[in-house]
């Protein structure tokens, strides 16, 4: 007969799937471990063994963090697209993967109508919607070219862009400067108001701010961005610090550039009123940081998450420019006014760059009061960051959360980790209306489709080694 002292000690207990269980137990004083435990993605299984088993996933993993951790972003300078991009007219770049005319969303439209409009191609929305009918303007991914735009991300000749240099690395990128909230191009309205303010920023705020630069001298990123987590911020839907840092360290220069002091003073308004600025430079910083991670063969680490409002796409280090998409989701969260999820158009915009980074969603918990912004509870945004730890490769150490004793953001998305958990990035976004010229009707929070990482992985496992 064989003995067992089970019943002679104090249980403890480790639970895994439905709380009722550990409920119960708990409701009689026994310890209870319970475990977030989910199984793989479906039809996953002999993909991830495959990937698993590349004897080049490990170093080629620990290469590209050691790349993103070592990135030093440093703006500049900052220039028109036509000389920043090389884009001549009828080129236009968007946010996401890529999509023609005919897939286009609604916001996405509208913008790329407001484009045409600005930049004098059309002289009505009709007769801007006839010439991207045509097939006359060239659309491609702001990916592409080493840039990034929120939202609908559209970008033309005649606008501005943030000129960003990894002082590490040697590469550069770029990205649009912030219009505000609202009824604005990169929420797909195109209306007088949307015009005039492109035009103010093209001729005074851009070459105003182009001039504060470069009299300043190189401004460190990076430690505006780390310095922000510390004040509150996530750097996705908050930008409050990072945008009056930002603000504090070019005024005197902006003073001191011998514009008129009325257009200093407008542009001092516009940018202390406007708390998104400083997205429009995280967004570039956060590009340098993970396409310094590209290309490393073997490496399961994702480099890019990106939305055009029908298509949300990923690109991964050890497969190149490849796009793996499925259809983006409407987001959760709360509505402006009398909006709501059936005025959402789909989750847009490249500004999921900053949780590919570890920083937006994945940094809430340095920023509880995100949750007033974007739905939810404080202890939602600190769940949403303890989860995320579980599908990254690493932890930033530059960029810390205070409330998590002063920890580095969860950083470099695994697709491995995310097929095996079944747990998927968490995104703070805005949300745009779906009828072009709507503008922005809300923001919240939304998941990649997990279909983005079944497709990397099996690509990761046909590109690794016969076994």
């Amino acid at each position: 007969m064989i003995e067992h002292d089970l019943l002679a000690r104090d249980p403890s207990v480790v639970t895994v799937g439905a709380a009722l269980f550990a409920d119960a137990l708990a409701a009689q004083a026994v310890p209870v471990t319970p475990v977030d435990w989910r199984p793989p993605l479906p039809g996953t299984g002999a993909a991830v063994a495959r990937v698993l088993a590349d004897p080049r996933r490990e170093d080629a993993n620990a290469r590209a963090v050691a790349r993103v951790l070592a990135s030093t972003p440093h703006l500049v300078d900052v220039r028109p697209a036509s000389a920043a991009l090389d884009l001549a007219p009828g080129q236009f770049r968007h946010a996401g993967p890529p999509v023609d005319w005919e897939r286009a969303s609604g916001p996405l439209r509208g913008a790329l109508i407001g484009a045409v409009l600005f930049e004098g191609l059309a002289d009505t929305p009709e007769a801007a919607q006839a010439y991207l009918e045509s097939g006359r303007a060239e659309l491609d991914p702001c990916h592409h070219h080493r840039a990034v735009g929120p939202m609908a991300g559209v970008v033309s000749p005649s606008m501005w862009m943030f000129e960003l240099l990894d002082t590490t690395h040697g590469t550069r990128a770029w990205c649009s400067l912030n219009e505000g909230l609202g009824k604005v191009l990169r929420y797909g309205a195109y209306g007088p108001e949307v015009l005039e303010r492109l035009g103010w920023m093209s001729a005074v705020l851009g070459p105003l701010l182009r001039s504060a630069v470069r009299a300043h001298g190189p401004l460190d990123i990076r430690a505006i961005i780390a310095q922000m987590l510390q004040m509150g911020d996530e750097g996705h839907n908050r930008n409050r610090a990072g945008t009056l840092t930002l603000l504090r360290d070019l005024a005197p220069a902006m003073v001191d550039s011998g514009a008129p002091s009325s257009d200093v003073a407008e542009a001092v308004r516009f940018i202390g009123g406007n708390e998104h600025f400083f997205l429009n430079l995280d967004m570039p910083a956060c590009k340098l940081a993970m396409d310094a991670a590209r290309d490393v063969p073997g490496s399961t680490l994702v480099v890019a998450m990106a939305r055009n409002g029908t298509d949300f796409g990923i690109q991964v280090s050890g497969t190149g420019d490849s796009w793996f998409t499925g259809p983006a989701a409407v987001p959760e969260g709360l509505y402006l006014g009398a909006y709501g999820s059936k005025d959402a158009n789909p989750d847009i915009g490249d500004s999921a760059i900053t949780e590919t980074a570890g920083i937006g969603g994945f940094a809430m918990a340095a920023a509880p009061a995100i949750v007033r912004f974007v739905g939810g509870q404080v202890d939602d945004a600190l769940a949403a960051t303890r989860r995320m730890y579980e599908i990254t490769l690493t932890e930033n150490p530059a960029y810390q959360v205070p409330v998590l004793d002063f920890r580095g953001t969860p950083t470099g998305i695994d697709v491995t980790k995310v097929v095996r958990t079944g747990i998927l990035p968490q995104i703070n976004t805005g949300i745009a209306g779906r009828v072009p010229g709507t503008g922005q009707v809300g923001a919240g929070l939304v998941n990649p489709p997990a279909v983005c990482f079944t497709a990397a992985i099996e690509a990761l496992a046909e590109a690794a080694p016969p076994l």
